[in-house]
């Protein structure tokens, strides 16, 4: 049989004319897991199709069966700038309903925007459109499915793209002369045949499901350039459903310059970068050292204890994955390249506005345990998610003080990662303790038996949207909340 590569299957296809039919129709079957160019605004306007279907692609090297945006996992990397109108003809390919949610971004939680509510079933379609406010903040943001009890699914079988906000950051000149990267972190589990493994239902998926096959941009070890006496910006988002990411540059710093859901003022010098499920991070890394090849490594963390339960064997995952006892793990390799010129690291970012003060204060105790007629939930406030039940009602234009409190469960204790739609939040201490530095949030850890104290604006968007914990095997299970803004 004759078998083409990509490039001569899409020089023949755009010859014949037949190019729309295989993007169409051959999806995953013309996808070698190289990543595509971004999709970018024009004219203040980005319009585009957008399908999710299922098939086999190219997963490091291997075919696999998975789930992809237009034939890729990751999907197309988006890149808007502030008041751009997007507009996404959305296809639902797959065998079951989803839709899109737009993690972090500051649009409408209603009608066609970002509503998760939406629920698109297989065959069908819906046009998404939202205009991006022209004070958005410029940073790393992303898009996946969001249908409860079908997330961690969705997103652990490759459902997951990036989609970059630009702004007064990328202007700045010593930003704009570095060497910038977008680095996906997900995690499979294959079976010989390529097929994805469904965890099982106890203890692992209360774990929250971990693959052994740890990818960057759907690549195994990538190589990215650092221009020697130059910068290399990497933007870091935690794509995978449960797994944290501890992560550390052989023999280099990190410099911090963007959280969540924006820059920072000045760049933060740190020698690990912790990021949860869901999280991004972008940092600077100076080529100061001599000139080779360092590792970029994912390090151990420890994101629950199980006492007595969970550690009695069982397929694959779960003993050992993300405890103290696991080895580093190679993600990528940083490799020295010649620069034209010397960058040095720009001295002031962005500066991060202060919030007024609180206006209404809420406490949400994260929980899990044994439920009537449910079995084992996780809860916030001693109840599971019901999309009818509205738990919280907020005034548009109010801020508010929320402490998320890691109430833990029996015989075991987790991490939980804090996620809320639509508007974002500022971290103001960790027990008790002020966080270093001032950022715009969208996602915080709360470890276990630990609290966080965030400050909220409810700014714009009237409308329900939800909160919860990121961990999405843990959300599918209960732990997530409505959210009502109105004026």
């Amino acid at each position: 049989m004759n078998l083409y590569t990509r490039r001569e299957l899409l020089r023949f296809l755009a010859v014949s004319g037949a190019t729309g039919w295989a993007a169409s129709h051959l999806g995953f079957l013309i996808n070698d897991g190289r990543a595509a160019s971004p999709l970018m605004s024009q004219g203040g306007a980005l319009d585009f199709s957008l399908a999710a279907q299922a098939g086999r692609l190219s997963l490091a090297g291997r075919r696999a069966a998975l789930y992809g945006y237009n034939g890729s996992v990751p999907g197309p990397r988006l890149e808007i700038r502030p008041g751009d109108q997007v507009r996404i003809r959305f296809a639902n390919r797959l065998p079951e309903p989803t839709n899109l949610h737009f993690h972090g971004l500051h649009v409408s939680p209603g009608g066609n925007a970002d509503n998760v509510f939406l629920e698109i079933p297989p065959g069908e379609s819906q046009i998404y459109e939202f205009s991006l406010p022209q004070d958005h903040r410029g940073g790393t943001f992303w898009y996946h499915p969001h249908i409860h009890h079908l997330i961690a699914r969705q997103l652990w079988a490759g459902l997951a793209g990036l989609l970059i906000v630009r702004g007064p950051l990328d202007d700045i000149p010593e930003i704009q002369e570095a060497h910038e990267e977008s680095l996906v972190l997900k995690d499979f589990e294959l079976d010989a045949d390529g097929n994805l493994l469904t965890p099982d239902p106890t203890p692992q998926i209360m774990q929250g499901r971990e693959g052994d096959l740890v990818l960057i941009n759907g690549e195994f070890n990538p190589t990215f350039p650092l221009p020697k006496d130059g910068l290399l910006r990497m933007r870091f988002l935690n794509a995978s459903v449960a797994r944290f990411y501890r992560l550390q540059l052989e023999d280099h710093p990190m410099y911090l310059i963007a959280t969540d859901s924006g820059p920072i003022d000045e760049p933060f010098e740190s020698r690990e970068l912790l990021l949860t499920p869901g999280e991004r991070a972008e940092v600077l890394i100076r080529g100061e050292r001599p000139p080779g090849r360092y590792r970029l490594m994912n390090l151990p963390y420890r994101r629950f204890n199980m006492g007595m339960m969970g550690m009695r064997g069982g397929r694959g995952m779960r003993e050992g994955r993300s405890m103290a006892s696991e080895e580093p793990v190679v993600l990528a390799t940083v490799q020295y390249r010649e620069s034209g010129r010397s960058l040095p690291l720009p001295t002031r970012l962005v500066p991060v506005e202060p919030l007024a003060r609180a206006t209404g204060a809420r406490q949400l105790v994260f929980s899990h345990g044994m439920m009537h007629g449910e079995g084992m939930a996780f809860t916030i406030n001693g109840r599971t998610f019901d999309p009818e039940r509205t738990d919280a009602i907020v005034k548009l234009g109010s801020v508010e003080e929320w402490e998320i409190v890691n109430g833990g469960g029996m015989m075991m204790a987790f991490d939980h990662p804090f996620h809320i739609h639509t508007n974002t939040f500022q971290v103001l201490n960790q027990n008790g303790k002020s966080p270093p530095f001032q950022a715009w949030k969208d996602t915080v850890n709360v470890p276990m038996g630990e609290s966080v104290r965030v400050r909220i604006p409810f700014q714009d968007f009237p409308g329900r949207t939800v909160y919860h914990c990121h961990i999405l095997d843990h959300e599918d299970l209960g732990m997530m909340a409505v959210v009502e803004m109105r004026a």
